[in-house]
C-alpha cells in the first residue's frame, strides 16, 4: 500500500514514541509498503527502507518538544496538518496511518479527500490530558467523545496494550482491532565500554531507572521509597539514566533534601543501542510510574535483561507484568521501600524473577512477534 504515516513527534530522537514510530515505519517498509512518514521539524535524519521522511517547516523558537500535551506541540500539529494536505495533493495515498493525536487530523483528511485511516492508539489522550492538567476535568467528556468518533470512523485500530484494546471494543465492538505491544530494544551482542560501577564507585546492591523524568514516571515516589529503604539497608545505590539537564538539577536538589544525595547518581542520557549493556550492570530495575494506562516501553527491555523488575501495582504495568515476572508494590513510599529491601536481601528471588521474565519477553514481545502481528493486521485491512 501507499501509506501516509502521521507521527506528531520530533523524529528521530531516542525516546519512547519516536522509537516506536521508527520500528513501525521500518517494519512497514520492509514488508513492501511505500511509506511517507510526516513528522515535526525537530529531530535527527535517518534512513529507512521504502520510507521517505517529510517534515513541516522549521518554526523559530519551537524546539526541545517534550512528551505530552504542550503549546509547542499544538503549534507543530497545525503545521503538520498543512504539510499533510500538501503531500496528499502530490501522492495517491491509499491509507493514512495516524499515531496518537494525529488521528484527529486524519479524521479531517478523510472528510476532505476520502482517504481511510488507521488509528495507532498509543495512549488514551483524555486520561493523559486529565493526569497532566487536572483542572481540565470539565472537558474530559468532550475528549472522550472525540476519541470515540476517531475509533468509529477509522478503518481499524492498533492498540499498544490491553487497556486501550478494551476501550476500542467498548466503543466499537466490531471494529478491526489488533493489540501490538512494544518490544524489547535490547540488541544481541551490543557491548559498551562504560563500567558504571567502577566509574561511580558503586558497592552493594545497585538499583537502576531508565527513562525520562516526567511527573507520571513517579521519580518522586522512587526517591521517597529509596530514602526509606536506605534507612534500613545501607548498601543500596540508585542510578538514574535519562532526563534533561533541567530535570536532573531539580531531582538532585530533591535528593539533598532527603539526605540521600551520596547514594543517588544521575548519569544523563545514554544510547539506546547500549541499553542492554547498562541494564546488565544493575541488580534491580525500577519502574515507579504513577499515572497513565499504557505500558512503558522500557518494561519490555527490563524484562529481557534478566534482571528483576520492581514496579508499581497499577494497570499501566499489570496488563503486562504479574507476580511471576516482577515484584509489584502499591504506589506508596513505604511499599516501594519494602519492595526494594525484599529484593535487595533475596538474591535467589531476584534470579528467579529475572529468569522467568526473560523467557516471557522472548516468547511474546520480540521483533518477530511484532512483525507477524503487524503484517496480519495489514492483510485484514486489504481483504
Amino acid at each position: 500500500m501507499n501509506i501516509l504515516l502521521l507521527a506528531p513527534q520530533p523524529f528521530y530522537q531516542e525516546r519512547g514514541t519516536p522509537i516506536a514510530v521508527k520500528l513501525l515505519a521500518q517494519t512497514l517498509g520492509e514488508q513492501g509498503h511505500v511509506v511517507h512518514l510526516l513528522v515535526f521539524a525537530e529531530g535527527e535524519d535517518i534512513t529507512l527502507p521504502n520510507v521517505t521522511i517529510h517534515r513541516h517547516i522549521s518554526l523559530p523558537g519551537i524546539s526541545n518538544i517534550k512528551p505530552g500535551l504542550s503549546v509547542k506541540k499544538l503549534i507543530c500539529d497545525f503545521f503538520l496538518f498543512a504539510k499533510s494536505i500538501q503531500l496528499i495533493r502530490r501522492h495517491e495515498f491509499q491509507l493514512v496511518h495516524a499515531v496518537e493525536e494525529s488521528v484527529f487530523l486524519a479524521m479531517v483528511l478523510k472528510k476532505i479527500f476520502k482517504i481511510p485511516y488507521v488509528y495507532d492508539m498509543d495512549s488514551c489522550m483524555s486520561v493523559q490530558l486529565i493526569d497532566k492538567f487536572p483542572s481540565l476535568g470539565l472537558v474530559r467528556t468532550i475528549m472522550e467523545w472525540l476519541e470515540k468518533r476517531a475509533i468509529i470512523n477509522s478503518k481499524g485500530v492498533l492498540a499498544v496494550c490491553r487497556t486501550l484494546e478494551d476501550i476500542v471494543k467498548k466503543n466499537a465492538p466490531d471494529k478491526l482491532t489488533a493489540r501490538i505491544e512494544d518490544i524489547t530494544l535490547l540488541e544481541s551482542g551490543s557491548k559498551g565500554q562504560e563500567n558504571i560501577r567502577e566509574e561511580l564507585g558503586l558497592q552493594g546492591i545497585v538499583l537502576m531507572y531508565v527513562g525520562n523524568f516526567e511527573k507520571y514516571q513517579g521519580i518522586d515516589l522512587l526517591l521517597d521509597g529509596f530514602a526509606g529503604a536506605v534507612s534500613r539497608k545501607k548498601d543500596l545505590q540508585l542510578v538514574l539514566i535519562g532526563g534533561n539537564n533541567e530535570d536532573i538539577q531539580w531531582y538532585k536538589q530533591r535528593t539533598r533534601q532527603l539526605g540521600i544525595d551520596a547514594k543517588v547518581f544521575f548519569c544523563g542520557q545514554r544510547p539506546v543501542n547500549l541499553l542492554g549493556h547498562y541494564l546488565g550492570q544493575a541488580d534491580i530495575l525500577v519502574s515507579p510510574r504513577t499515572q497513565g494506562n499504557n505500558t512503558p516501553m522500557k518494561i519490555y527491555s527490563y524484562l529481557d535483561s534478566g534482571r528483576p523488575v520492581l514496579a508499581t501495582d497499577l494497570p499501566t504495568h499489570t496488563q503486562v507484568l504479574d507476580e511471576k515476572i516482577a515484584y509489584l508494590v502499591h504506589p506508596l513510599p513505604e511499599d516501594m521501600a519494602d519492595g526494594i529491601v525484599v529484593l535487595a536481601e533475596n538474591k535467589i528471588l531476584r534470579e528467579e524473577i529475572g529468569s522467568r521474565a526473560r523467557q516471557r519477553v522472548q516468547e511474546e514481545y520480540s521483533l518477530p512477534a511484532f512483525q507477524k502481528k503487524l503484517a496480519a493486521f495489514y492483510q485484514k485491512l486489504q481483504s
